[in-house]
């Protein structure tokens, strides 16, 4: 991967590599019944994953695959009838196929059943051999194949179902690779047929599934295949997505029916969008919670938020950090909010900052109106009460408080309570000096033609 952080920890799709198999195996077992072997980096791969309650078996030596399941023996012996094996950077493995593998294998009766599938070019992969009856008695690795060996097209995937007794039973049979000194569980399937154990192959039709990722260019790939999926199970579930080539979903978004999606929209994290809203052109939602009947116009950036039902956003808005506009609030062109609450029905439209607010219902933010919520040491709230009007270019000093039913005359500095249903005028009386425009032209036409 060319990285300073381990590879699982790369993202596709917007989550880690490892964290699209956890939660693909949490489909199938509670998280106690879940290993994840950690080694390089392990510190970080525990907190990513920690949340998910999963267990964590150290592999302090990197020596193979057969010896990194065999240190998962002390946490998972006894723990199972069925132990699934799968990796950590194979992002595209369905959940579906997980549970399907788990279902054929209870019913072939085998020691173990192992993934594969069938490719075109099968360089660089270990070959299936079975015998007459179908079993598989041996992986054969590209290395040590034979050429009749390596015209075999079914490939193994690495990802197997074992029958827990016989697999703690026999784990330790495996010998280290003359060649690398790995102990490596693709061995086992020859030990389970020495022991008089069936091994049995179920092929999957979609060879990408079983595909790990070993380079920035296989991890684009993934990313790739992983978005399509999603727009695809979004537009079966009645989400419209106009030019879908375009757009980035992240594969746990959630979108409601009959919203529409429109070109190069970014919908990202876990962001949950209700029914027949709308998504602007080249909007970006991350993390933001979205309630039926919203829309977001074009270019509107909306990160850790929640909007409300029938409000409308953008276009060029920006809503951060909690910000949480109320139902039929409206915020316009070029205004942002952090930390603010904009109550139901209220409105700034155009080219405000309102930050560690809280804004009542029906209240009127005028253009170019600012709160001034930092004093270079500390963050201070700012109150608007309900039904009142803040006048264009108003400078909101917080801590500050705007009585409901008031009003603050356009281009006011506000750096006192303001009662309900009074009006505040903060600003300097205008004086007219009558010709001093002339005055000044003169006086410099002068000072051009001396110089």
């Amino acid at each position: 991967m060319r990285s300073k952080k381990a590879k699982v920890l790369h993202r596709a799709g917007g989550k880690a590599l490892v964290e699209h198999t956890v939660d693909a195996a949490l489909t199938l077992a509670a998280p106690a019944q879940i290993a994840v072997v950690v080694g390089y980096q392990a510190e970080r791969v525990e907190a990513l994953l920690a949340p998910r309650g999963v267990r964590f078996v150290t592999q302090a030596e990197q020596k193979g695959t057969g010896h990194a399941l065999g240190c998962c023996g002390e946490a998972l012996d006894g723990a199972a009838e069925y132990l699934i094996v799968a990796y950590g950077d194979c992002p595209l493995l369905r959940a579906e196929t997980l549970q399907t593998l788990a279902a054929v294998h209870s019913g072939s009766g085998a020691a173990c059943t192992v993934i594969t599938t069938l490719v075109g070019d099968p360089s660089g992969y270990g070959r299936m051999i079975k015998n007459a009856a179908g079993g598989v008695v041996a992986i054969g690795e590209e290395k040590a194949a034979t050429p009749q060996q390596r015209t075999i097209r079914e490939i193994n995937s690495g990802i197997y179902c074992f029958d827990a007794e016989l697999l703690w039973r026999h784990i330790g049979s495996i010998q280290p690779n003359a060649a690398s000194g790995e102990i490596y569980l693709t061995d086992m399937v020859e030990i389970l047929n020495a022991n008089g154990h069936g091994v049995a192959a179920h092929v999957i039709a979609d060879a990408t599934e079983i595909v790990g990722i070993n380079t920035r260019i296989e991890l684009a790939e993934a990313d790739r295949i992983l978005r399509e999926r999603k727009v695809r199970e979004l537009m079966l579930a009645g989400v419209t997505i106009e030019k879908p080539e375009t757009v980035s979903i992240d594969v746990d978004v959630r979108i409601g029916q009959d919203t529409v999606v429109e070109a190069f929209a970014q919908i990202l994290g876990s962001t949950v969008i209700g029914e027949d809203c709308r998504v602007g052109a080249s909007s970006i939602l991350r993390n933001a919670t979205l309630a039926s009947g919203v829309e977001i116009e074009a270019f509107s950036l909306i990160a850790d938020s929640r909007i409300e039902s029938g409000a409308k956003i953008g276009p060029f808005a920006r809503l951060r950090m909690n910000a949480h506009v109320r139902a039929q609030a409206v915020v316009g062109n070029f205004v942002e909010l952090k930390k603010t609450d904009l109550g139901a029905g209220s409105k700034a439209q155009h080219l405000a900052y309102l930050g560690d607010s809280v804004i009542g219902e029906r209240s009127n933010i005028g253009a170019g109106t600012i709160t001034c919520n930092y004093d270079g040491v500390h963050k201070h709230q700012t109150k608007v009460g309900d039904g009142a009007f803040v006048g264009s270019n108003s400078t909101l000093v917080a801590p500050v408080e705007i009585g409901s039913g008031s009003y603050v005359a356009a281009g006011s500095v506000i750096t006192h309570p303001v009662e309900e249903d009074a009006l505040a005028l903060g600003r300097t009386r205008q004086v007219n000096k009558e010709g001093w425009a002339r005055k000044r032209r003169e006086s410099k036409g002068r000072e051009s033609k001396e110089s």
